[in-house]
């Protein structure tokens, strides 16, 4: 491979959907077909899914509802109508979910201080769902932990669930039916959710590159941020930008500090179903770097983006997630760049679902699989970091012929960022890649030059 360098170059304008793809009802209850097939392989006789406002993506997966203010509780048993337990606020709200479900109110789901009058005990609630003595009973949050008695749901919820089973029965973690890296309801996407997923990157991916191509000096994080046009879908995360001292940390949010040349700089801007990162220095060209980082390209972003080039070449329907972990390792191991998270990851309404990327991993890829190329250097010195996050999903010839017929605009975007990564960028990728992004691993090492990026082509 060809040593990674600066060119100019002009990054296309791949366009933007005109409307955002919908998730038929007929695919939510067939979620709920799967998840119950599971529940009966897996010998529960009730599962038990909860849900907040911060990790309520297994619940919208499976019914198109995500609790506001409060939390949300589904109990699926092997045939009726799932219950969904909500508060005051959620009622109304959840009867119009796309999947039809028997609404139940459960007041202390509440906010503090809210009436409390008109529902019934939890515990006569879930007696009348079907959980009782001797019942197997699998909860699903949205973390799966070493021993599957461990469960991230509350105490409120959990205890009564465990007082009501009994010694006999069994309470516990079943959220890798949904989650889990090589098989997870979650993880294997269907077409109308990739294609959601694609409108969903446009949004992030453009907003990302406005604000390259519009930062100045001058500008204070909470004008830059702006730059971003939040269109208000659902965060999947905070907003994250940050410049100078604060840009170290990489998770804050904007403050009103003026953006000045020569100033560490990250941004992060993801919603349902996307997320692109971009980070750099406020700079025109080496000589505005701090002193003694003039080599910040061939110490750090070269190499990096090289590394970046071989995951992205390297990805294919099939291929061991362990394979691209060695890449990553054997570029990037030394401990200057800091690489200690998995390199990718799956992503679908939250930013971080699983990762079957790791040392060793004998996970295969799949078809439908979405992930996040995420790769990011903490070195701890003046060098700070760099970034390329972007989104891609693997899709086998099958899954192609029926994207390209039902989403033909996107299916050209896609096409269309495939030939500039390779004719532009030098990556040239397996037919089973597509990429989402509009800025598809773009990287501008100076951020006041957008037009100048990271390439390995000759």
């Amino acid at each position: 491979m060809t040593h990674a360098r600066i060119a100019e170059m002009r990054l296309p304008d791949f366009g933007m959907p005109e409307e955002r793809p919908e998730i038929p009802t007929t695919t939510y209850q067939a979620r709920v077909a799967r998840l119950r097939e599971r529940a009966a392989e897996e010998g529960y006789d009730r599962l038990v899914v909860y849900a907040d406002r911060e990790h309520s993506a297994g619940l919208a997966y499976l019914t198109g509802f995500d609790p506001r203010f409060e939390e949300a509780i589904v109990v699926l048993g092997p045939s009726a109508e799932p219950a969904i337990l909500v508060g005051n606020e959620c009622e109304g709200m959840a009867a119009q979910a796309p999947l039809k479900m028997r609404t139940v109110l459960f007041q202390d789901l509440s906010l503090p201080g809210q009436p409390r009058d008109r529902s019934a005990p939890l515990a006569e609630i879930l007696v009348g769902e079907g959980v009782g003595p001797g019942k197997r009973v699998g909860v699903v949050g949205w973390k799966t932990y070493a021993s599957r008695q461990a469960i991230d749901a509350p105490a409120f919820l959990v205890d009564e669930l465990r007082r009501l089973t009994g010694p006999s029965g069994t309470v516990e973690n079943a959220t890798g039916i949904l989650i889990d890296a090589a098989d997870g309801l979650r993880v294997i996407n269907e077409i109308d959710q990739l294609a959601a997923f694609e409108y969903a990157a446009c949004q992030t991916s453009d907003g990302i590159r406005r604000l390259l191509f519009g930062l100045e000096p001058g500008m204070t994080e909470a004008e830059a941020v702006r730059l971003l046009h939040w269109n208000g879908m659902p965060l999947s995360c905070h907003l994250m930008l940050s410049a100078g001292p604060r840009a170290t940390l990489g998770l804050l949010s904007p403050v009103d500090r003026r953006i000045q040349r020569g100033d560490r700089f990250t941004v992060a801007f993801g919603i349902w179903g996307a997320l692109n990162c971009r980070a750099g220095f406020v700079a025109g060209g080496p000589e505005e770097l701090p002193a003694g980082i003039e080599d910040y390209v061939a110490r750090l972003v070269g190499p990096y983006f090289e590394a970046i080039a071989e995951w992205y070449g390297a990805l294919h329907v099939g291929q061991a997630g362990g394979a691209l972990h060695e890449i990553v390792e054997r570029r990037l191991g030394d401990p200057f760049f800091g690489i200690f998270l998995n390199p990718g990851h799956q992503i679908h309404n939250d930013e971080w679902v699983n990762s079957p990327i790791a040392k060793g991993s004998r996970i295969e890829l799949r078809s439908g699989m979405a992930l996040q190329v995420d790769v990011i250097p903490a070195t701890g010195t003046e060098y700070f970091t760099t970034n390329i996050e972007d989104g891609i999903a693997l899709a086998d010839e099958s899954l192609r012929r029926v994207f390209a017929t039902a989403y033909p605009q996107a299916w050209n975007r896609i096409q269309a960022r495939r030939r500039f990564m390779s004719d532009a960028l030098g990556i040239d990728l397996h037919p089973d890649v597509l990429p989402f992004s509009n800025i598809p691993a773009y990287l501008p090492p100076f951020l006041l030059r957008p037009d100048r990026a990271m390439t390995v082509a000759p």
